[in-house]
């Protein structure tokens, strides 16, 4: 079992930039590839980013490139998504997730441990 809680989440204007943190309890995080997804009224859940055990691979929605950036302190157990130039478009609830089963890295098949989330919402 892990258990997930997410933070940093807020209201920010376009432009601006929120650190979103994800701790975890009841297991290591270096045994596990963990993943950023969001959620937006009316759209489905997808994956903006994620980092393997190691940290050495990472996957990035392309709506996210060259503005988030996800790592990890396994010694903290703690994953990190970093969210810069934020956009309208990025308000969502932020979700951390802790892929268990053998999917692709982006694929929300692979993930069956989640948090309760953290909104966040950029202003025009």
């Amino acid at each position: 079992q892990v258990q997930l809680v997410e933070s940093g989440g807020g209201l920010v204007q376009a432009g601006e930039a929120l650190r979103l943190s994800c701790a975890a309890s009841g297991r290591s995080l270096s045994t596990i590839t963990m993943g950023w997804f969001r959620q937006a009224p009316g759209k489905e859940r997808e994956c903006v980013a994620a980092i393997s055990r190691s940290g050495g691979i990472t996957y990035y929605a392309d709506s996210v490139k060259g503005r988030f950036t996800i790592s990890r302190d396994n010694a903290k157990n703690t994953v990190y998504l970093e969210m810069r130039s934020l956009k309208p478009e990025d308000t969502a609830l932020y979700y951390c997730a802790a892929r268990t089963s053998l999917y692709a890295i982006a694929d929300i098949r692979g993930y069956d441990y989640w948090g309760q989330g953290t909104q966040v919402t950029v202003s025009s």
